[in-house]
């Protein structure tokens, strides 16, 4: 992952969030609005020890609000303080309630469009990348690093601002009323600077670090529940529990060392304001005993030093802690800049429904690493024609399907559906043209209407059940006490492999694609419930063009081509114009497979 400066983060996060400008102006006018209320808090405090006990008259700001005639005397000045730091109090209650309110509801819905943002990104990518990367550190950036942008756009810029312009107010009262002390307070600058410069790169480098490490602990999480069964079946919870510790203790160990960074700067910084405070203190109590400054000045000057200091450490602090949000949308944007492998033509060709001609010329696909996974592979296929593909695990049957269906790009050649390049499609409509019946049938949380009507979602009820009739579905669901309305519980586990792979026709029917996949749709039910299927099968392939992968040799007889494939190569192309030759074929692939 390429190391971004801030400024590009910081450009790419708020081209993200222009939408929520109004927002961010209204947190940032309330966040100001907090400036003056801090420069008054003093005020009430100045005017008891210099006014009600002195005899300093009030500020003019402050009679002109009274009538003239009014008698500045010990009760009324004191009353005139104490309701000053009431009202004060009172509005910066309301500036804090309003600035709540702006601010939650702001931020997340800035974090859930950025999410959505992302979510739609990472699906557009091919499966080449989640290949390669893996599904866990997806979730990861979507639910955790996302969420930084809230830090980044709110949390961030309205109280940065309002501390420089505290800190450029409050420096100009000092440089007002003693230009000396002003002096000693701007000299701690250049050291905050240096300190904050210093730590703020270690931190980001370290929680990069953290962030690689957390997400690599989901990983193990997420893989492990996934796989639940065979990790119970083969008793490695405690091998998984271990593996997920090692990994979770390298993102705890990275955690203290950005508390050593951090508690280091703390302290570094804590010091350098406790010494210029101190140097102030003494200059400034040199000045009233010189006569310079009164004692309800030096008051006014130590509240403002330390309410100086105290946005001057914020920036500071607030900088160090933004690293963890820099470093989690670093990650975020390096993903939003990864290219999609599968790229959509710039004026691509509208489909609504193809004929199902499909040609294969010369193509090759190779994964990253320059190992060949098809060589050469060129054949033509018929509208309506059934195809069987055949070859033993690994020879390329399925990347043929994926490839066809642009999950994957070839590496060279091209794939043609009714005599045009499938690159020039959009890509939406392409995927359309496409019923697909998988060896692991995938069913999502819902009900069994909602999947079976999953590639049609205007489908109504009777549609739906017509589908399920077709696929041999329906008196199964309608055994069920919620029928239709049944939830099949995550990835249709509640129900059996046969069951599952019928919704999965059902949804095919409905669907009606021109083109049909069938990979494996057989291998993991027993013989009776084949039986059904293949009935099933049978039905929804009429009128279509129909690839099938198997290894059961038996569906192959109604095949019109066959391709049998062995290392990524075809071996050889058998129509069922020469009937006996297609029988040799699936005989001898039938006593290969006796042999093997």
């Amino acid at each position: 992952m390429a190391n971004k400066s801030k400024i590009h983060i910081l450009i790419r996060v708020y081209g993200y969030s222009r939408k929520f400008i109004p927002h961010m102006f209204g947190i940032l006018f309330l966040t100001l609005l907090s400036t003056p209320l801090v420069l008054l808090n003093p005020v009430p405090l100045t005017i008891v020890i210099d006014s009600v006990f002195g005899d300093k008259p009030l500020p003019p700001i402050l009679t002109q609000l009274f009538p003239t005639s009014l008698e500045y005397n010990f009760e009324t000045m004191l009353f005139i303080a104490v309701s000053l730091l009431i009202a004060i109090a009172f509005v910066k209650s309301i500036q804090g309630l309003l600035l709540w309110l702006l601010h939650s509801y702001a931020g997340e819905k800035l974090v859930l469009s950025f999410r959505n943002i992302l979510f739609g990104h990472i699906q557009r990518m091919s499966l080449t990348y989640h290949d390669q990367v893996g599904i866990s550190d997806s979730i990861y950036r979507i639910q955790y690093d996302a969420a930084s942008i809230k830090d980044l756009v709110l949390n961030a810029l309205s109280p940065l601002l309002t501390a420089l312009f505290t800190v450029f107010g409050m420096l100009y009262i000092m440089v007002a009323l003693q230009w000396q002390l002003a002096v000693i307070a701007i000299a701690v600058i250049p050291f905050l600077y240096f300190f904050t410069n210093y730590s703020s790169n270690k931190l980001k480098e370290n929680w990069l670090n953290v962030k690689e490490s957390e997400s690599a602990a989901m990983s193990v999480i997420h893989e492990t529940l996934s796989s639940l069964r065979v990790v119970k079946a083969f008793v490695r919870e405690s091998h998984h529990q271990k593996h997920f510790l090692k990994k979770s203790e390298k993102a705890i160990t990275g955690h203290l060392r950005l508390a050593f960074i951090g508690g280091g700067y703390d302290l570094s910084v804590g010091l350098l304001i406790a010494v210029g405070t101190a140097v102030f203190l003494y200059q400034g109590a040199t000045f009233v005993r010189a006569g310079e400054l009164s004692v309800g000045e030096l008051v006014l000057l130590m509240s403002y030093l330390g309410q100086l200091f105290g946005p001057m450490s914020s920036i500071s602090k607030q900088i160090n802690f933004l690293q963890s949000s820099f470093a989690s949308l670093e990650r975020v944007v390096a993903l939003l800049d990864e290219n999609e492998d599968v790229k959509e033509d710039s004026n691509p060709t509208r489909i609504e429904r193809c004929n199902g001609a499909v040609e294969f010329k010369q193509v090759e696909f190779y994964y990253k690493d320059n190992q060949p996974v098809l060589n050469n592979i060129s054949f033509k296929v018929n509208p309506g024609q059934k195809v069987g593909i055949v070859g033993t695990t690994g020879s390329g049957k399925s990347t043929i399907l994926s490839l066809l269906t642009r999950f994957y790009e070839p590496t060279s050649g091209e794939i043609l559906v009714d005599n045009i390049n499938i690159n020039k499609y959009k890509l939406t409509d392409y995927r359309n043209q496409f019923g697909i019946v998988l060896q692991e049938p995938v069913l999502f949380s819902t009900t069994i209407a909602e999947n079976i009507a999953y590639g049609k979602p205007n489908a109504d009820m009777d549609e739906i059940v017509e589908a399920a009739k077709v696929a041999n579905a329906h008196d199964f669901i309608s055994a069920f006490p919620n029928g239709y309305n049944t939830q099949v519980g995550e990835r249709g586990f509640q129900m059996s492999g046969g069951e599952r792979q019928r919704i999965s026709i059902a949804r095919a029917f409905l669907k009606n694609a021109p083109i049909l996949i069938l990979d494996e749709p057989t291998s993991s039910v027993d013989s009776n419930t084949e039986g059904k299927i293949m009935e099933a099968m049978d039905r929804l392939m009429e009128g279509r063009t129909n690839f099938l992968v198997t290894h059961r040799l038996n569906t192959l007889n109604k095949c019109d081509i066959l391709i049998h494939l062995e290392m990524g190569k075809i071996v050889d192309i058998v129509s069922n114009h020469n009937e006996d030759e297609m029988k040799l074929k699936i005989k001898s692939l039938r006593m290969a497979k006796q042999d093997g």
